[in-house]
């Protein structure tokens, strides 16, 4: 029965078509397969071919690899052959493909051919075989047998070195020079066969590629060495100016490939240019480091100037004399300049850096020798809460350890600093002691006044086992700071009552400022302003009538300069008016000119005036009011 299957190729590649389902696939379907193909089907083995074009097996489950064939699949591949050899069909033709086979993939080798057509047929001259060559007869009969494949593929690859396979050849071009040999069939395989023809061009190309490159480097070794022989060839040299110079040589007519000559001599240019950029190099480092020396010589400071330097520099007698220098640009001379300069400015940064290191390490020390002198002092009595820094100072004043410390303008303390804060420690010790004695007070109902003695203070404090253990002198600091708040208390209510009865002045005489019925004028006295005052709560605040009289002639002083102010005014209006219409200046007229009244200082002035507004803006909204 045929397949419906057919095979095709597309672009050079195997497809399968079916006939009836239209279906295409790259897989050879079942019915085409040979009876070894379906037997090796089953097998998780698969052959495959290397780049190279050597065979492996592959273990489809596993993912193993292997170059030599495993024993389940020569196990296969002896069944296989031992199965009957099917009858070929006849070709046929499939749209869009080249000539199917229905049922048996196509055979290129043709002893397998022959056998198939029968055994009393051969290939002859002008027949083309399966592999496109035309054939010629072949004796199978006389086939090499080899009992390894790689044997086999040795014996082939001989061939074709024999008879001299180039390796740009086609596979059509070597089996035609080849096909006659009996070492042809050591592969029975076409596939094998052409694998071991394109191994063997991959290997003739690495050889002649290694012979290429062992010529080259032959050639670049002799052709260097030549032109070694030509000083006038410089860096800088042309192939142009180069070439006849050298076309004379044996070596240059060793090749003839000009393209390879002027490669050659670039590569030696630029090892000359290479070479010459070294020694540049080498020559510029020791002319730097002269110059270095020759800086280091001239005793520049820190701050020096480049202007200064330069001329200094190029007045040098070995840098006039050295032609190394000539190497060096402008440039190269200022950068080792700014290096120099750098290296000083680092040197003499590191001295200024340990010289005040040092610095603050003694006056540290000094600090530390005073302190040691202030608890001297402490252990001795002479320091205590409250003590003041001239009572020590005459014990100071020659000593080594305060005289060390004059003068520090670190950022330590100062000497008094150091002594407040030892006399700070002492306040906060009586501190503790202080709120005992004030418990006691508050327990006892006792108030300090300024007549308590000290012997009564005493007394009260020997009563109560809380302040019976307190010293005698941090007692009497306690009573005296007590008898200095009470006096401070005093003075502050005193001053309190002084300014209480200035505003109480000021309000009678604000009130007695404001009277319209008469008002006040300055011929105005006390005995006839005061009946009108004496009913107003102003005038029973104050408790004198010397302090009530006090406001009232404030007032008349006021309103008589207010009237020699309007009578100046007048008087010099009118000696101005005399002068515009051209009376003589008298001298006396400047006499007559208006005195502006001289404040008395007064330290309470901005309350006054602040209680003045106060008592004027009342009185107005009171005036209001009736």
């Amino acid at each position: 029965m045929a397949s419906v299957w057919s095979q095709a190729e597309s672009n050079g590649r195997v497809y399968y078509y079916n006939t009836v389902t239209k279906a295409t696939q790259w897989t050879k379907p079942e019915d085409l397969m040979t009876p070894s193909e379906r037997a090796l089907a089953n097998q998780p083995w698969k052959q495959h071919t290397s780049p190279e074009g050597r065979p492996y097996w592959y273990h489809g489950e596993t993912k193993q690899t292997t170059w030599e064939m495993p024993e389940v699949y020569k196990n296969a591949l002896a069944q296989s052959s031992q199965l009957p050899k099917a009858q070929m069909p006849a070709p046929q033709f499939v749209a869009g493909g080249a000539h199917s086979f229905s049922s048996q993939p196509q055979q290129r080798d043709r002893d397998d051919y022959g056998e198939r057509i029968g055994q009393d047929r051969q290939i002859g001259y002008g027949q083309v075989d399966m592999n496109g060559a035309r054939g010629v007869t072949l004796d199978t009969q006389n086939d090499p047998n080899y009992a390894t494949f790689e044997e086999g593929e040795a014996a082939f690859i001989s061939l074709l070195r024999r008879q001299k396979v180039q390796p740009d050849w086609t596979w059509e071009q070597t089996m035609r020079a080849t096909i006659k040999d009996p070492q042809y069939r050591a592969l029975k395989d076409p596939k094998d066969r052409k694998a071991a023809f394109e191994k063997y061009a991959v290997e003739v190309r690495l050889q002649e590629k290694d012979r290429a490159k062992e010529r080259l480097a032959k050639l670049r070794t002799d052709f260097g060495t030549m032109l070694r022989r030509h000083p006038e060839i410089k860096y800088y040299t042309r192939w142009k100016t180069a070439r006849p110079i050298i076309e004379g040589e044996t070596i240059f007519r060793s090749t003839n490939d000009d393209t390879e000559r002027k490669q050659l001599f670039e590569e030696y240019i630029i090892e000359l240019k290479k070479a010459h950029v070294e020694q540049e190099a080498v020559a510029r480092k020791s002319a730097m480091d002269e110059l270095v020396q020759i800086l280091m010589g001239l005793d520049l400071e820190p701050y020096t100037r480049w202007a200064e330097a330069d001329s200094m520099i190029r007045s040098d007698n070995k840098f006039q004399e050295d032609s190394k220098f000539l190497t060096l640009s402008k440039s190269d001379i200022l950068t080792a300049f700014e290096n120099h300069i750098k290296s000083l400015e680092r040197t003499f940064n590191d001295e200024r850096q340990r010289e005040k290191n040092s610095k603050v390490r003694r006056e540290r020390q000094n600090r530390d020798r005073f302190l040691d002198l202030l608890s001297e002092l402490r252990a001795a009595g002479k320091i205590k809460a409250g003590t003041k820094w001239m009572s020590i100072y005459p014990d100071i004043k020659d000593d080594a350890r305060y005289i060390n410390m004059l003068g520090q303008r670190g950022s330590g303390s100062t000497p008094l600093d150091l002594f407040w804060d030892v006399v700070e420690e002492e306040e906060r010790t009586i501190r503790i002691v202080r709120n005992d004695v004030y418990d006691v007070l508050e327990d006892k109902r006792y108030e300090v006044t300024p007549k308590t003695t000290f012997q009564e203070f005493l007394a009260l404090m020997s009563t109560d086992r809380r302040t019976l253990s307190i010293p005698e002198d941090t007692l009497s600091l306690i009573f005296a700071r007590l008898q200095e708040k009470l006096v401070r208390k005093s003075e502050h209510d005193q001053h309190a009552n002084e300014r209480h009865q200035r505003r109480n002045i000021d309000a009678l005489r604000s009130k007695i400022k404001h009277l319209s019925n008469p008002p006040v004028t300055a011929s105005s006295t006390w005995e006839t302003v005061r009946p009108q005052v004496a009913h107003t709560e102003e005038f029973k605040v104050l408790d004198s009538d010397d302090l009530r009289r006090q406001a009232f002639e404030k007032v008349i002083r006021r309103v008589r300069e207010k009237e020699d102010d309007h009578a100046d005014r007048e008087r010099s209006s009118h000696a101005k008016r005399d002068r515009r219409n051209g009376h003589a200046y008298d001298p006396r007229d400047h006499a007559r000119e208006p005195r502006h009244r001289t404040p008395e200082l007064d330290i309470y002035e901005a309350e006054r005036r602040k209680a003045m507004a106060d008592r004027e803006r009342v009185y107005s909204s009171k005036s209001g009011a009736t």
